[in-house]
């Protein structure tokens, strides 16, 4: 399916100014192709901070669509709090009706650098581990207000002479829950005459939505998929992950199987790290079995405690042992070195503490 960034970066603008399309917007302000070209490039290539400074806009041009709200951005930062080794930002977002998310600038050494970017207002999948889905499901976000979370940190990036070099959409909410404005998002970023992030910069986290896997195994896209597993086996998984209950571990490792063969891409799968509830000996064998012989890449996650959380984390010391297990057995095995955790950003953490119980929408 193709996606026009630029059609899709417009609708959002028309809706949020209350007229019916795009079309209608550009007839409005007698706004021929090139002017709406200039508009977008200004906004997502060139990282302009409002319409006042599109110099190659008429100066009346300018006024009279800054009269009329005319935003470059569909979110607005409310907080933005910086970890102690300055290696982290995380931004809250306050949307146009007032829900809030949260996003996550991590600075690695080197060049590299990540924003991890919600794509829902809560999330409707109660993971037992993790804040957000503590906190409940309020709505999807618009295609715009997720890439204009990762838009407010290339410009603060690019004010310091940096830039964003990977995406992950493992933020607030499930992606594949929303599946076409997260694509809609994707296209946005990599759009060359935008952002013009590479797909394989971009990384989409999802619990397991069997269905749509095998529909995003048919983009032909060279975007990442990350599984969030975080257990072997039905017995543990559906104590944790309510999704189980839907797609069994055994529904979604054959969705992972179908996905390499006809994307012949690999598969990352995350696996947190709970005392007691994942991480035994038995655990890591069983999940190397899981894992053997595929395009599959494992990521060990210590536990990052959260306010609704009922969980301990598994300590350093048998994490290793557990990723030596998987090693042994020839799985490709990291484990994550988590950032941020001092100002919960770290992962699972991510819910606004301004609404702290989301309401159905």
């Amino acid at each position: 399916m193709t996606r026009d960034p630029q059609a899709i970066w417009f609708a959002d603008v028309a809706a949020r100014l209350g007229f019916a399309d795009a079309a209608a917007f550009a007839q409005a302000f007698e706004l021929k192709p090139y002017r709406l070209t200039q508009i977008y490039r200004a906004a997502n290539k060139e990282l302009v901070e409002s319409v006042e400074a599109v110099t190659t806009l008429p100066k009346e041009l300018r006024a009279t669509l800054a009269e009329r709200g005319l935003a470059f951005t569909a979110v607005e930062p409310v907080v933005l709090q910086r970890s102690r080794d300055g290696k982290t930002t995380k931004g809250l977002f306050r949307l146009h009706d007032g829900n809030e998310v949260e996003a996550v600038l991590m600075e690695h050494k080197g060049e590299r650098t990540t924003v991890c970017i919600s794509s829902q207002a809560g999330c409707a999948f109660a993971c037992a581990f993790c804040s957000t889905g503590q906190a409940g499901f309020t709505r999807n976000l618009t295609s715009v207000e997720i890439f204009s979370q990762a838009r407010f940190f290339a410009r603060d990036l690019h004010a310091r002479g940096k830039r964003i070099t990977n995406v992950v959409f493992m933020g607030m909410g499930e992606p594949f829950h929303n599946y076409d404005a997260v694509m809609g998002a994707v296209a946005l970023l990599n759009d060359p005459h935008g952002l013009g992030l590479g797909h394989r910069h971009i990384t989409i986290s999802t619990v397991g939505l069997v269905d749509k896997i095998d529909r995003f195994a048919e983009e032909g896209l060279q975007v990442n998929l990350a599984i969030s597993l975080h257990a072997p086996s039905d017995a543990v998984r559906n104590t944790i992950m309510p999704v189980n209950r839907k797609f069994s571990t055994d529904e979604l490792m054959a969705a992972c199987e179908r996905y390499v063969a006809k994307t012949n891409r690999k598969v990352f799968f995350e696996y947190v790290m709970l005392e007691g509830v994942n991480d035994t000996e038995a655990c890591a064998h069983d999940l190397a079995d899981l894992m053997r012989g595929k395009l599959y890449h494992v990521n060990l996650i210590p536990y990052n405690t959260t306010p609704d959380g009922a969980f301990a984390g598994t300590a350093d010391d048998r994490i290793w042992a557990f990723a030596a297990i998987l090693d042994r057995a020839g799985v490709p095995t990291t484990v994550r070195h988590n950032m941020g955790r001092d100002i919960s950003a770290a992962c699972g953490q991510l819910r606004s503490e301004t609404q702290p119980k989301a309401h159905a929408r």
